[in-house]
């Protein structure tokens, strides 16, 4: 195993040191996001509305780190609620999963709260900014002694929504687990890719990861992850808690 890590860590430096792969990659990236590639999936029954990629990435930090709880901004139609309330079950503690939307919308809601695996999760609609909503959450991690916590910010991708949760919710994140930002890679997209949204080039959730970085200490980038994968909505996102 040990030559096997060994050999892998060196082809994915040489990966990452590969101009014309990241290129190609890039291209590919953009043209099949214009078809909405990361729609087309789901988890257990629910639209995930991620790429495999990241999954199978969000997988490997879940399993390394064992949360007892995963706090994620942005539900939609909650299929990445279904997935990390799956991997927590199997990993077998009583590790929950706190999803946090402005709009929960009441079928999907329904969904969630029909699928066998809803014992593992709980709901809060607000904005994940606002005060009460934190202090929810923050309730949930000391009432229920959570001591393992992992964050995961896909909700508004605003450079300024974004930095607000980074800063709000990064405290909760602990020594070892990860704190992971989705959708840096809008700042890589063309200059038309999100004009029908609020964000975009130079407002973003890397823009907000980069002020966020300059300003905190406990946690660092783990570019093995971006490197590794090639294929990811949140390059540079993956942030790694070294610190208390």
């Amino acid at each position: 195993m040990t030559d096997f890590e060994t050999r892998n860590a060196d082809m994915i430096q040489a990966m990452a040191s590969d101009a014309g792969l990241r290129e190609l990659t890039r291209a590919w990236f953009i043209a099949a996001s214009r078809y909405e590639y990361s729609y087309h999936f789901s988890w257990l029954g629910r639209p995930v509305i991620q790429f495999p990629q990241d999954l199978l990435a969000l997988q490997e930090v879940v399993w390394n780190v064992q949360p007892d709880l995963i706090i994620e901004a942005g539900i939609a139609h909650g299929g990445s609620l279904i997935f990390y309330a799956f991997l927590l079950e199997l990993i077998g503690n009583n590790g929950e999963v706190v999803g946090i939307d402005i709009d929960i919308r009441e079928h999907n809601k329904a969904a969630i709260c029909e699928h066998p695996l809803h014992k593992r999760i709980v709901m809060i609609q607000g904005s994940s900014t606002d005060e009460l909503v934190v202090d929810q959450v923050r309730h949930i991690v000391r009432s229920k002694d959570k001591r393992r916590v992992m964050v995961v910010l896909d909700s508004n991708h605003t450079r300024d929504h974004v930095l607000s949760e980074l800063r709000l919710y990064s405290p909760l994140v602990s020594k070892g687990s990860y704190l992971v930002v989705m959708d840096t890679i809008i700042e890589d997209m063309p200059e038309d890719f999100s004009q029908d949204r609020p964000w975009g080039r130079g407002d973003n959730p890397k823009t907000a990861v980069a002020e966020f970085m300059r300003e905190n200490e406990r946690f660092e980038v783990d570019w093995v992850i971006t490197n590794k994968l090639l294929i990811t909505v949140a390059p540079g996102g993956y942030l790694k808690c070294i610190k208390d």
